[in-house]
């Protein structure tokens, strides 16, 4: 998704979102051509703080700030908590036995669920919330004050 087409009331806020999902398909990239396995597990656990926080932006902020605004909305934001929760587990996995031997393994089937994730919040989520005009101008303020909450404690 361009950032520069998104309408002003909408842009801080998912410009935000958009940010983290760059952030983290660069390490699954990352993760990818790296040769030691030190340094897949640095990733690793780089890339499951992130995307933690990222979640929890997402349920605490954005998810309940657009719900009921369309019903087929509310439906992909019932997915998409979903979704977050089998990232959650994988996440969990990750990190409990992040020098076990299937973490490249975990790792990599993350990978694929966040992948899938991104592109339905970007084109079909994202895209309804700027077809339905929502003004997110205030939500991206506590979205910003919040990540770096999160971010200062992880």
């Amino acid at each position: 998704m361009d950032k520069s087409k998104i309408p002003t009331a909408q842009r801080a806020a998912l410009s935000l979102l958009l940010d983290d999902h760059r952030s983290v398909k660069k390490l699954f990239k990352s993760f990818e051509s790296a040769k030691e396995r030190s340094e897949k597990e640095q990733i690793a656990q780089q890339a499951c703080r992130e995307l933690t926080v990222h979640a929890q932006i997402e349920e605490e902020i954005f998810y309940p700030g657009v719900r009921g605004v369309h019903e087929k909305l509310d439906k992909m934001l019932d997915e998409a908590k979903v979704e977050h929760q089998s990232a959650k587990d994988l996440i969990a996995q990750i990190e409990g036995d992040l020098g076990g031997e299937m973490m490249e393994a975990q790792f990599t089937v993350l990978a694929e669920y966040v992948n899938h994730h991104v592109e339905e919040e970007e084109n079909e989520i994202f895209k309804l919330v700027i077809d339905k005009d929502c003004d997110l101008a205030e939500m991206a303020k506590q979205m910003a004050a919040r990540k770096e909450e999160l971010m200062a404690s992880a």
